[in-house]
C-alpha cells in the first residue's frame, strides 16, 4: 500500500497489524454474522413482522461495523488520509475490493435499521413535520425494494466476513496467515460471535424470551457452527504440520509461549469449553438459566476475539 494508507502505526507498534486490527476483524465478523443469521431465519420461517431478533441483529450489524471502522482508520499511519482509499480503487487489490464492499455494506445495514425501527424514528421526528415528511417519503420508496435489500444485505454480510480472511491470507511471508482456510474460518467464527451478540441484545434490550422460537433456533445452530469452527482450526494446524520445514516450525505457536496460552485458554477454554460446560455439563437447571445464556454468549464473543488476536499476532510473529 502507498505511504498514506499504511497499517504500521497509530495504535500498533510491535507488529504491523496489532490489536486494533484484531478488534476490527472481530467487530466486522459480529456485524456480518448477526445479520446473516437473523435474515436467514426470517427467510426460512417466512416472517413478515420485524422480530426482536431482527431488530437486535440490524442494530448490532450497523453499530459494530461503524465502530469497527474507527479501529481500522485509527490504525492507519495517517488516519486523516483514509479518504484516499475511497477514491483510488485498484481492483487487483484485496484491500480495495474490501473497501468497496464496506462502502456498500454500511449503507445496507443503515437501511435495515430504518426498516425495523421505522416507528421509533417516526416518533422521534413527530415534532418536526418537515423531517418526518422526508423520512416517510424515503421509507415509502425503500419499502418497495425491501426484499432486494435483505438479499443483498446477506450477500454483502458474507463478503464482509470472508474478505477480512482474504485480506490477511495474501501475506505470503506468514504461513499461519497465508492459507485458504482463513476466509472460511472468519465466516464461521463471525457467525458464532454474531449469533451470540444478536441473541444477547435481543434478550436484554428487546425483551425477547430466551426460550422463544427464534432464540431456540439460534441455540440449535450454534453448536454445529462451533463444530465447524473447531474443524477449520484443526485443518489450519494440520496444514502447517504437514507443510514444508518452515511451516512446521510455526506450529510452535500452538504449543509454547504466550500465543499458545492465548489459544488454549482464550480460544479453546473460554470460547469453546465454557459454553459447552454451561450448556451440557451442569444440568438443565443451569443450562436453561439466564446466567448461562449470557455467560455463554460473552464467552463465545471473547473466544472469537482471542482467535483473531492469536491469528494476527502469532501469524505475524512466525514469518519468513
Amino acid at each position: 500500500m502507498n505511504g498514506a494508507i499504511n497499517f504500521t502505526y497509530g495504535f500498533s507498534h510491535g507488529v504491523e497489524w496489532g490489536w486494533p486490527i484484531a478488534v476490527y476483524l472481530l467487530l466486522a465478523g459480529i456485524s456480518g454474522g448477526a445479520l446473516i443469521v437473523a435474515l436467514m431465519i426470517r427467510f426460512y420461517k417466512k416472517q413478515h413482522e420485524d422480530t426482536p431478533l431482527l431488530k437486535a441483529a440490524s442494530l448490532v450489524s450497523f453499530a459494530t461495523i461503524a465502530f469497527g471502522m474507527v479501529f481500522l482508520v485509527g490504525d492507519l499511519e495517517k488516519p486523516l488520509y483514509f479518504w484516499k482509499i475511497l477514491i483510488n480503487y485498484n481492483f487487483s487489490s484485496v484491500m480495495s475490493i474490501g473497501v468497496l464492499a464496506i462502502s456498500i455494506y454500511i449503507p445496507l445495514t443503515l437501511v435495515m435499521c430504518f426498516y425495523v425501527f421505522e416507528k421509533e424514528i417516526s416518533a422521534i421526528l413527530a415534532k418536526k413535520a418537515q423531517l418526518l415528511g422526508y423520512f416517510e417519503m424515503v421509507m415509502m420508496l425503500l419499502k418497495k425494494i425491501r426484499p432486494f435489500i435483505e438479499v443483498f444485505s446477506v450477500i454483502f454480510a458474507v463478503v464482509i466476513c470472508a474478505y477480512t480472511g482474504f485480506l490477511i491470507s495474501v501475506l505470503v511471508r506468514f504461513p499461519i496467515l497465508n492459507t485458504a482456510i482463513l476466509p472460511a474460518l472468519f465466516v464461521v467464527s463471525g457467525l458464532s460471535a454474531g449469533t451470540a451478540s444478536a441473541s444477547m441484545v435481543a434478550s436484554y434490550f428487546f425483551k425477547e424470551d430466551t426460550h422463544s422460537g427464534d432464540l431456540k433456533t439460534l441455540h440449535t445452530i450454534e453448536w454445529p457452527i462451533m463444530a465447524v469452527e473447531i474443524m477449520l482450526i484443526a485443518m489450519l494446524f494440520v496444514s502447517l504440520l504437514v507443510g514444508n520445514e518452515f511451516q512446521q516450525t510455526t506450529t510452535a505457536a500452538f504449543s509454547s509461549g504466550v500465543y499458545a496460552t492465548l489459544f488454549w485458554v482464550g480460544v479453546m477454554g473460554v470460547g469453546f469449553g465454557l459454553p459447552l460446560v454451561l450448556n451440557f455439563a451442569l444440568g438443565k437447571h443451569v443450562a436453561h438459566s439466564h446466567t448461562a445464556f449470557y455467560l455463554s454468549g460473552i464467552a463465545s464473543v471473547l473466544g472469537v476475539l482471542c482467535l483473531r488476536m492469536f491469528i494476527i499476532y502469532a501469524g505475524q510473529t512466525f514469518g519468513v
